[in-house]
């Protein structure tokens, strides 16, 4: 296969800003494509080359593979890298990138097939002999027969997007009284994120943990995988917190679930990165979940461990490379990855879109942050509100949650507000530091996590207010009519001023 010279990645953010990294170290030109929303986005200023695609709503852009397809026959492209999300798991998408002659940077169509559409994955690994979780193998196609299907199979019960993942589409329901709202919000959403409502039903394990194996093919035969990661620190289904290795697996558990995720790739012919989820109960029994085909949001946590550059990766693989290695690399040392969010968690995790109006970004030793902002960016409203991935590595589990803590103290947002203390303070829990936590973990703990507060910023932030009110004041006094130099704007009014009764109040 010839080699590639210029990709086009369909993409925004941060994922996009990643690969155009890797690809300009391999000496390949890259191509970014935006939305109005994204005209002054990160990722269009680091491109070579860049192309308007249509409106906000990814329905209108992102989403339409003519418009994609037309950009990168215009700026001659000849490669495609989806990224994750949007088109990334869209088969129909790989063939007419095949049809005009384009080269995806993925899986072939025949396995998207396969292992995309999360039912017909579900079918092909029970033919594998893979466990599975208990649940349908086909959409359901009306409430009613889903409804009867959750009585049959007992509640607890998920719905989930059949063409997608990453927490999108999904919805855990209790009984009947909750079902007929959760079966339309997951189908909106997956209509959202996908441009495909369908949704099927896995019963619900109790405590489980969300373990993920990654693993990479070859379109030579070769299937290996890259070992573990943890990513049960979950909210609404979405990934938070994800780490590597699993604090609950031993070496054989890993050898045993690495051996059946190279099954079950290539039980559907794989070629390039795809990650295998399972559901570990607590007797330590596993279960498929899903296979994303595609690259994960949480692969910097492999890089870390590995030595490995899986964007690199797949594009040697897109040009016909055999894999460098041929079995699992020993995990060196630990990592720990974050997501950042603009949302406010005391607002139940509202998105809070904005102008960023500073920003400091942590740094040090081990430390990375993959990001898409930068000051005086305008965060939009019509996307995914995450900002960025820190993610740290560390000799040992325990130096590197201590090394995550320390780079969350040094991330600094102002303008919106982020989830930087949330992550402080799950980091800091104790369910977690004992690495014993499961899918519920957050959930659980939602009240405590929310009111873990810092004594010191407190006092910082009274402090601040003080300074701010007094500067006011004092500036206002001096516009006043028949105000004394120096004079306070309170004084002048008989009024006790803000800095005052701050200060009043600290004192308390």
């Amino acid at each position: 296969m010839p080699k590639i010279r210029k990709v086009l990645v369909a993409n925004r953010g941060e994922i996009a800003i990643r690969v155009m990294r890797t690809c300009k170290e391999l000496g390949i030109a890259t191509v970014a494509v935006y939305s109005e929303a994204d005209r002054s986005a990160l990722h269009v200023r680091t491109a070579d080359q860049a192309f308007f695609v249509g409106p906000p709503p990814s329905r209108e852009s992102y989403l339409v593979q003519e418009r994609i397809l037309e950009a990168a026959k215009q700026s001659g492209a000849d490669a495609i890298h989806p990224g994750y999300g949007f088109l990334s798991e869209n088969a129909s998408f790989v063939r007419a990138c095949e049809a005009a002659g384009i080269t995806f940077i993925g899986p072939p169509a025949s396995a998207m097939d396969a292992m995309g559409e999360k039912t017909r994955a579900r079918a092909n690994m029970i033919k594998a002999g893979v466990p599975v979780v208990p649940g349908t193998t086909e959409p359901i196609a009306t409430e009613a027969e889903a409804r009867d299907y959750a009585q049959k199979i007992g509640f607890p019960v998920m719905l989930k997007a059949a063409g997608g993942g990453g927490g999108k589409g999904m919805r855990r329901v209790e009984g009947l009284a909750d079902f007929e709202s959760a079966w339309r919000s997951a189908k909106s959403e997956a209509l959202n994120a996908f441009g495909n409502d369908a949704v099927y039903i896995e019963k619900y394990l109790e405590k489980p943990h969300h373990v993920e194996i990654q693993v990479f093919a070859d379109s030579h035969g070769n299937v290996i995988h890259l070992n573990e990661r943890e990513c049960s620190a979950q909210r609404r289904h979405q990934k938070v917190v994800e780490e590597t290795p699993s604090p609950i697996l031993t070496p054989e558990m890993r050898a045993k679930m690495g051996e059946v995720a190279v099954k079950a790739a290539k039980a559907v012919n794989y070629v390039g990165a795809g990650t295998v989820e399972f559901l570990v109960d607590v007797h330590r029994n596993f279960y498929f979940l899903e296979m994303n085909t595609r690259l994960q949001v949480e692969h910097p946590v492999t890089e870390w461990v590995t030595g490995l550059d899986l964007v690199a990766l797949q594009i040697k693989v897109a040009e016909g490379e055999k894999l460098p290695l041929l079995q699992a690399p020993t995990p060196n040392g630990h990592s720990i990855e974050v997501r950042v969010y603009a949302e406010d968690p005391s607002r139940n995790f509202m998105p809070s879109p904005g102008k960023i109006t500073y920003l400091r970004v942590p740094g040090g030793p081990n430390v990375r942050d993959d990001s898409g902002v930068f000051p005086g960016y305008t965060v939009p409203n019509f996307y995914d509100p995450m900002i960025s991935k820190l993610s740290v590595w560390a000799p040992t589990r325990q130096e590197a949650i201590a090394r995550a803590q320390r780079a969350l103290g040094e991330y600094v947002v102002k303008g919106i507000t982020t989830n930087i203390r949330y992550l402080k303070a799950i980091l800091a829990h104790p369910e977690f530091v004992g690495g014993d936590y499961d899918t519920g973990f957050l959930g659980r703990e939602h009240t405590p996590l929310q009111g873990v507060e810092d004594p010191k910023l407190t006092d910082m932030a009274l402090l601040a207010g003080a300074v701010h009110a007094y500067q006011r004041d004092a500036k206002r006094a001096k516009t006043l009519p028949g105000a004394k130099a120096g004079a306070s704007d309170a004084a002048n009014q008989g009024r006790i001023s803000p800095w005052r009764l701050a200060l009043r109040s600290r004192r308390r």
